[in-house]
């Protein structure tokens, strides 16, 4: 059996459908849905029991979560990188986590769980999934600390031997459509750029990127979902992992990938940047891949354009995994 968290969310439900095509079915489903807003996104998965968040880990703080479980794959959290509320995310993000993962520590289960590229902030100290690198990230909103707090804990609680922390890059794909602001760009601005033939982007106020050329580490869902299911089979494998391409595209990249993908001509607007924003701007990401290319993953990412017009063929018919 496989508990999956955060599974009606974006990269969640992909799980989902992968393990599903995988022929996993004995899954118990974790999430929040005060709403029907993810339901589409658990249509046709099979699964043997759906939980909410707040009865699930009442069960793990009582040690009567139904075993035997294998494995745990933790997805679930609050992503918005402009929610102001500290204690929300100590709650839900770091709290949630750290006793999900005792309880897998008691009773022997592996514990896959989602950290971020927003830990390494401004990237000042590189981007490699070390040691060295993770205590001294300094991330840049309140989202990325909870998720770089527990990657701390568990570096500092020697237990990054006995389990995986996945640090996501920019992933854009199928199943976001609930996300709203947390959108990825292609997702907001294609059925514009579809019946319009523009796109906004943001200004630049930093030398020297210039507007649209800031950069990210764009990675389509399927190659991340494709780089997690790499550590649902490898037990022996064990750490913190880059999930990304390695290599930083613009977003004028992006834009234009888009606009070929729905066959028109790029007309690019740059719009200004909202003040709150400004200080808390990463401009460039790039993950390095080094560690999980050594554990043995050798599958190449896709292209920033082949994901683009896939993920554009999806849109078009409004069919999600």
């Amino acid at each position: 059996m496989m508990i999956v968290t955060g599974a009606a969310g974006f990269i969640g439900s992909c799980v989902v459908a992968r393990l599903n095509e995988d022929k996993h079915e004995d899954l118990i489903l974790v999430d929040h849905m005060p709403d029907d807003s993810k339901a589409g996104n658990l249509a046709g998965k099979s699964y043997q029991e759906f939980l909410d968040k707040t009865d699930f880990i009442k069960l793990v703080e009582q040690d009567e979560v139904k075993t035997p479980v294998e494995t745990v794959i933790h997805m679930g959290a609050c992503s918005s990188t402009t929610l102001q509320d500290a204690e929300y995310f100590k709650t839900n993000n770091l709290e949630y986590t750290r006793t999900l993962a005792q309880w897998c520590l008691k009773h022997d289960v592996r514990f896959i769980y989602a950290s971020s590229a927003a830990t390494y902030g401004d990237g000042s100290h590189g981007y490699k999934d070390d040691d060295a690198t993770v205590r001294k990230c300094r991330p840049l909103n309140l989202y990325g600390y909870s998720k770089q707090d527990f990657d701390l804990w568990a570096l500092e609680q020697g237990l990054l031997d006995r389990m995986v922390g996945l640090k996501f890059f920019n992933v854009f794909g199928p199943n976001e459509y609930h996300k709203g602001d947390m959108r990825s760009v292609v997702a907001k601005a294609y059925q514009k750029v579809a019946d319009e033939g523009e796109i906004q982007l943001f200004k630049s106020y930093k030398e020297p990127y210039t507007d649209g050329e800031q950069m990210r580490d764009f990675v389509y869902v399927k190659d991340a979902v494709d780089m997690l299911m790499f550590f649902v089979g490898r037990p022996e494998v064990n750490g913190i992992f880059n999930i990304g391409t390695g290599t930083a595209r613009s977003w004028n990249d992006l834009a234009r990938a888009l606009f070929q993908a729905v066959g028109r001509e790029p007309h690019i607007e740059y719009i200004e940047m909202p003040e709150t924003l400004r200080d808390k701007y990463q401009y460039f990401t790039e993950a390095d891949m080094s560690k999980i290319r050594q554990a043995g993953y050798t599958k190449e990412p896709r292209s920033l354009e082949d994901s683009v017009k896939d993920y554009a063929g999806y849109l078009k018919r409004h069919n999600y995994w």
